[in-house]
């Protein structure tokens, strides 16, 4: 079984706006209303994959009801803690002529102490029977940057893999916790390791930082693919997955997408390469949809022929 856990929830709305102008009246030519928030993305893409999943975490009040009953909708197990708070609403505008895209988030409600205790005992619980969580997105107010690395301890005490994805603070924090693999596009990378990226041996370098930082293996995240440092010891591997680009429907949830793709198939025993060229094809397919974590795994199937996988430029001091 595979967990995924979002503790800031949210209804996403994404609407197609052409030719979309700050401080200009607009019609919509398109919209979807989903279930969202990253660790939902990537359960209903895992779902979609045919991937026993849970999605868990925080929802609250009518919105968070709404949550929860979509899911239920497109046949996503779920187990949520109740909060006092109401779950947040997030807006994406995508203006098909440009293929811009402009997303408004909301913060999302407070926690207490005793709805993330509460939180942390049912995940304690639903772990038992699982082999891979994957913890994604923001942390809610109130539950402390530290939350990731104490759900991050808890799980490999379980001998549960731990899959991160999150920003700041709150990531560092996992990090340091010792997950099993991290996966931040390049901007939080960059970010997280207090460099900029400008060719390969740059990204080796940020690799080898995170895992210093203390990850087990770590994965960047690319428009056109992902690097990767994968295994241990003297099996170790830096690795690059590339894959032409598809003209996008949009890119909204496309990196959620990759997250499912590469769980899934670590979760099917696959290898580090077929895990990435499965990772970036689920990627490049959800672009060709309107909603985060929408994928086809049959187009899937006939996109992984066109995924390249190879050996990473590695700097001599890595």
């Amino acid at each position: 079984m595979i967990l995924t856990v979002t503790l800031n929830a949210a209804i996403d709305r994404t609407i197609a706006v052409p030719n979309f102008r700050l401080g200009h009246r607009h019609r919509a030519v398109e919209s979807r209303t989903v279930a969202g928030g990253k660790g939902i993305n990537v359960a209903r893409a895992l779902s979609l994959l045919g991937h026993p999943v849970i999605a868990t975490g925080f929802v609250g009040g009518p919105t968070g009801s709404r949550v929860a009953e979509q899911l239920r909708e497109e046949a996503v197990l779920t187990d949520f803690t109740r909060i006092a708070g109401e779950t947040r609403i997030n807006l994406a505008v995508i203006d098909p002529t440009s293929n811009d895209q402009t997303e408004i988030n909301e913060r999302g409600p407070a926690v207490s102490r005793e709805e993330v205790d509460r939180f942390v005992d049912r995940l304690d619980y639903l772990a038992r029977g699982a082999s891979i969580c994957v913890l994604a997105g923001t942390l809610p107010p109130g539950a402390g940057d530290d939350l990731y690395a104490r759900l991050v301890k808890m799980l490999r005490e379980r001998d549960v893999a731990v899959v991160l994805d999150a920003e700041g603070e709150a990531m560092v924090a996992g990090l340091r916790a010792g997950a099993s693999i991290v996966t931040p596009n390049e901007r939080e990378a960059e970010e997280l390791v207090g460099q900029e990226f400008s060719d390969d041996s740059d990204l080796s370098q940020g690799l080898s930082e995170l895992v210093r930082l203390g990850a087990t293996e770590a994965v960047i995240t690319q428009p056109e693919g992902c690097v990767a440092v994968v295994g241990e010891g003297s099996e170790r591997r830096f690795l690059e997955a590339r894959t032409k680009a598809l003209d996008p429907v949009s890119t909204v949830g496309s990196g959620d997408a990759f997250l499912a793709g590469y769980v899934a198939a670590r979760h099917g025993g696959r290898g580090h390469e077929d895990c990435l060229a499965y990772g970036v094809a689920c990627g490049a397919e959800s672009t060709q949809h309107f909603g985060a974590g929408v994928v086809d795994s049959n187009q899937v199937e006939r996109l992984l022929d066109a995924v390249e996988v190879q050996d990473l430029e590695v700097h001599a001091e890595v």
